[in-house]
């Protein structure tokens, strides 16, 4: 084979022979072809002598992979031996590298077409520099310099070299270069930053210019530096001030400029942020460099202002991160403990100190004050929309409702809304003073424009709980009583919608404004019912979602009567209910029937309760009645698609009151339960019939449909009320029996495509309620619904994914709740569950295998306790540990680290508790017997893992069982023991192991959440789980 004699490197390289191979192992070559290449290559690569050949062949070679693989070779050499070479050798290896990246990069079509060859080069060369300078190659930079002169596309690849470098000796060094040599480096990259300014005024070499000083300024050496970087930023700043003078309109500029110029603003943000982030201290804390910080924070709050996303979005992070600390240091200088956390450290102070730092954080604050203020306005006038807004302007200019969330904005909402509630309490007085100006612009005409409105009120909006009570309920009286005067004065369509939507917006965020101010209250709620009637897109659906949110966190406010009232609220509105809901849609009218329900449930004379629900309920009893009475005249009736669709709307209006009356829906529940449960049945039998004549495409008919969203809004109907309704088991009686036939058998005696899952999830839900009361129903629960449901979903992984999920809370609330009557099954059908548990968490789907595993817990303590203990777990516990370990070192499983770490200890403990007195093993087939069950299970886990692990040793799969046994009483210890076992068996070694850690990561965002709710505001009122009492 010729290839063979490229072996011979006493004369040179035939590069045609090289190149036949090199294409054979990337292109050409079959699979033998290419082994036998791979196998040369490797070879020469590994000669010590192959990198003498390297000019020859770079300089003989067209192909770009003969040139990639010669690089290679080159790069290896420099790595591990440069310095061991004789000088003329490197010195000669040098020249030739500079030469070709002279010639490459002098001219523009070589530099574009060779640009991947130039880029490979360049790294060659930077490699070579971090070994031989400054010492060996001391006028690197000013001969770079030099160079740059010559062409624009020389330039522009010398700037492409001191970027690489940089990255290179600043954040790519660690455990290549030793830490005296990094020093050494950056102290020389640093001497020559001031060649490097030079370039900046340049306007053809700005950006890359701007782009290597900006990686210099995101580095951090502690002080070291400090008086180069102040000297960076001095001359940077004269230039900037010439190039781009501080009274630039630099929004206009960016949308009227060329792309470098679009280009040079985006760097410019990434200059300053990177640049503050790391070294705004040492300029804030000398006096003559304040006024060049100040500027440079001017530049960066005007180009906050550019029309574009990813330039906003590098400011807003760094605004978010500025603001968040100036307001920690003003929030813990207000704590009268003092205790002020220094590098992660607590210490105390003593009070002198204390107001020492007091002082330095008010002079701090005092610095910034211009600016802050400046971003407040920044952050009012770009606001980003929040998600309750409904109503958004679309591309042609329309207001039309919003069909779609946009991710990307909510987030911006979110950073944006942190950073203004910490800029509120920075300065509450000038957040106030700047809103009211701006709406007043809007009252006069002066700044009237939607999105001024809009970004104004989502501002408002997000600001709610940050200030004073008493500051705010001065602030919002003048608000609302603008934002309704704008209403009244403002004329088309368009216009109302967009004051409407704000309107709703800011008053969903102050309930408790609201609450303290009945007038208001009462107004905005009218005002509400007004949009009701409003049919531009999106106004209604906004009007119903802010009423709702509004009545949860004031209902008591509607069922008293207030001063200067003859009655409560809610008689009032029960009065006009038809005439206030009928321009609603049905979606609309059962979130309005929820709303009342909320309030009505706050009465607490049962009589009045019962006198407005029955009010409440009017309509649709009506209706109902009038339907069933028509089909006991004749059944066909209820065939009617129409009269099913009214059937459906009733039974969705019923499930919205019980959603918020809970146990006060009793008599309104107990009015149609009978008839519906036979509307249920008779509609179940025509689902049936249909699929059995129709064959499985029948399920998918509209009148099918149609007739099973009956069946299941009936089952969504009893659960919500069961679920919500307070724990009195006559209730659950009074309901239950009729449904074991009505509802049970039906779903028993159905073809599968017509079984409804929603009953195995209303039956969980009545024994997680009534608990061990419904002991005696569980036979006739099981009998109805195990069998059936079994053979439906352990077909495949797929079908019926609803029943799955249900099907296994089903069974968890009776292992949980009625475990005597999983010891009353036979042997098989004990096993059929347990081969149902265990299929359960071998499920790919996170839900199905979460319930799968906590069931199996529920079944393990259970069993664990009972007198079945020694024979249950004598059947069952090597398979459970068999499977459990399977899941555990399947990485499709990882989600269910936790819970298969919880099983495992379990087991172990059990195993040595001595609660298990019956021996394990199968005596029959053991001939020497073990001691005790704990050594039993101890050496058959080390078996089950060493033939699963053939990669682990016998000694560490034994040290390894030795730990978890240790360890088996401190869950922490385990839950590690085990982690690394995962790691060190290599199968999760390459992974994101982000999983294993779920607990820690949880306990974490815990953690952030109890700091945001330590700070007014920064959880949003209605995201606060409380009653918020409003006696």
């Amino acid at each position: 084979m010729a290839a063979e004699k490229l072996r011979d490197l006493s004369q040179p390289i035939d590069v045609a022979v090289l190149d036949a191979t090199v294409a054979a192992f990337f292109v050409t070559g079959s699979k033998e072809e290419r082994a036998a290449a791979d196998q040369i290559l490797r070879d020469l690569q590994a000669n010590p002598d192959m990198w003498l050949q390297v000019v020859h062949i770079l300089q003989n070679t067209k192909s770009m992979d003969t040139k990639f693989f010669a690089l290679q070779v080159l790069e290896g050499v420099i790595k591990y031996r440069w310095n061991a070479l004789p000088v003329e050798q490197r010195d000669g290896m040098k020249n030739y590298i500079s030469e070709v990246i002279v010639q490459l990069s002098s001219n523009e079509a070589s530099f574009r077409s060779e640009r991947l060859y130039v880029n490979k080069l360049n790294v060659i060369l930077v490699q070579i520099v971090k070994h031989d300078w400054p010492a060996k190659w001391t006028s690197f930079i000013p001969d770079l310099v030099a160079a740059a002169k010559t062409s624009e596309t020389i330039c522009e690849n010398c700037m492409i070299i001191l970027k690489l470098l940089s990255e290179e000796v600043f954040d790519f060094s660690r455990g290549e270069m030793t830490q005296q040599k990094i020093k050494e480096l950056k102290q020389s990259l640093n001497r020559h930053l001031e060649a490097l300014l030079k370039f900046f005024p340049v306007p053809a070499y700005r950006n890359l210019t701007l782009q290597c000083l900006t990686e210099v300024a995101a580095l951090n050496f502690g002080d070291f530096y400090n008086a180069q970087y102040i000297k960076m930023y001095t001359i940077f700043i004269g230039q900037l001030q010439t190039i781009l003078p501080p009274n630039t309109n630099i929004p206009e500029a960016y949308s009227n400029g060329s792309g470098e110029e679009e280009a040079f603003i985006q760097n410019l943000a990434l200059f300053f942020t990177s640049f503050f982030k790391f070294h705004i201290r040492v300029l804030e804390s000398t006096p003559e460099f304040v006024t060049l910080l100040l500027a440079g924070l001017e530049y960066l709050i005007n180009i906050s202002y550019v029309d574009d996303t990813e330039v906003f979005k590098v400011c807003l992070d760094y605004w978010n991160l500025l603001v968040s600390e100036l307001f920690d240091a003003h929030h813990n200088s207000d704590n009268p403990a003092a205790t002020v956390n220094l590098m992660g450290l607590q210490m105390s102070f003593a009070p002198g100190m204390v107001d020492g730092l007091g002082s330095q954080v008010m002079q701090r604050r005092q610095l910034y004050s211009n600016p802050m203020s400046k971003l407040r306005g920044l952050m009012i006038n770009r606001m980003a929309k929040p998600e309750e807004v409904l109503i958004v302007e679309d591309e042609n200019g329309n207001i039309v409702r919003e069909t779609m969330k946009d991710n990307d904005v909510l987030v911006q909402y979110k950073i944006m809304r942190e950073t203004l509630i910490y800029l509120s309490h920075l300065d509450h007085d000038d957040t106030e003073k700047q809103m009211l100006r701006k709406l007043n612009k809007q009252l006069s005409g002066e700044e009237w424009a939607w999105n001024n409105l809009n970004t104004l009120c989502w501002a408002i909006g997000s600001i709610s709980g940050s200030m004073a009570e008493d500051q705010e309920n001065r602030f919002l009286v003048m608000v609302i009583r603008d934002l309704l005067n704008l209403c009244e004065i403002t004329k088309g369509k368009d216009n109302k919608a967009v004051i409407a939507s704000n309107i709703m917006y800011v008053v969903g965020q102050y309930p408790r404004f609201l609450r303290a101010h009945w007038k208001f209250l009462k107004t905005v709620v009218n005002k509400l019912f007004e949009f009701m009637h409003e049919t531009h897109p999106g106004v209604q659906d906004m009007a119903c979602d802010t009423f709702l949110k509004i009545v949860q966190k004031c209902k008591r406010k509607f069922v008293i009567v207030q001063v200067g009232e003859s009655e409560p609220f809610v008689s009032e509105l029960l009065s006009c209910l038809a005439t206030t809901v009928q321009d609603l849609e049905p979606h609309q009218i059962h979130s309005f029937y929820e709303s009342v329900g909320s309030m009505i449930q706050a009465e607490s004379d049962p009589q009045k309760r019962d006198e407005y629900l029955q009010r409440l309920m009017a309509l649709p009893n009506q209706k109902w009645a009038e339907i069933i009475g028509q089909a006991r005249q004749s059944v066909e009736f209820l065939k009617d698609p129409d009269v099913i669709r009214t059937v459906l709307n009733i039974l969705q209006t019923n499930t919205s009151a019980a959603t918020s009356l809970g146990t006060f829906f009793l008599s309104q529940i107990s009015l149609i339960f009978m008839d519906m449960l036979n509307v249920y049945r008779m509609y179940s039998e025509l689902v049936s019939t249909s699929i059995t004549n129709g064959g499985p495409y029948a399920s998918k008919t509209s009148f099918v449909k149609l007739l099973r969203s009956v069946k299941r809004e009936t089952l969504k109907l009893i659960e919500t009320f069961l679920d919500k309704a307070e724990d009195q088991p006559h209730i659950g009686k009074q309901f239950v029996s009729p449904m074991m036939e009505y509802v049970l058998a039906d779903y028993a005696r159905n073809v599968p495509d017509a079984r409804e899952s929603e009953v195995l999830s209303l039956f969980a839900t009545i024994i997680n309620k009534y608990k061990a009361t419904m002991l005696d129903d569980v036979p006739n629960i099981f009998e109805a619904v195990f069998q059936c449901t079994l053979e439906m979903i352990t077909k495949n992984f797929e079908d019926y994914p609803e029943h799955r999920l249900k099907f296994f809370s089903l069974l968890r609330a009776i292992a949980t709740f009625c475990f005597p009557a999983l010891i009353k099954l036979s042997s098989q059908q004990l096993k059929l569950v347990m081969d149902s548990i265990i299929w359960a968490f071998r499920h790919t789907e996170r839900n199905i295998a979460e319930t799968g595993l906590n069931l199996l817990l529920e079944m393990l303590k259970n069993f664990q306790h009972s007198a079945f203990c020694n024979q249950f777990f004598r059947s069952y516990f090597v398979q459970i540990e068999q499977e459990i370990f399977a899941v555990l070192t399947d990485t499709f499983h990882k989600p269910g680290f936790k819970l298969h770490v919880l099983v495992l200890q379990h087991l172990f403990c059990l195993a040595e508790s001595g609660a298990l007195t019956e021996p394990m093993w199968d005596v029959a087939t053991v001939s020497h017997p073990y001691p005790n069950n704990a050594v039993f299970v101890r050496e058959y886990t080390i078996k089950l893992l060493s033939s699963s692990f053939p990669n682990m040793t016998a000694a560490e799969v034994t040290q390894f069982v030795n730990r978890l046994y240790e360890s088996r009483n401190d869950p922490s210890e385990f839950k590690k023991n085990i982690r690394d076992f995962l790691v060190q068996s290599k199968e999760f070694s390459a992974q994101d192991n982000k999983d294993l850690y779920a607990e820690e990561a949880a306990a974490q965002r815990e953690q952030e959440r109890q700091r945001m709710l330590s700070i007014p505001g920064l959880v949003a009122p209605n995201e606060i789980q409380d009653e918020m009492v409003d006696s």
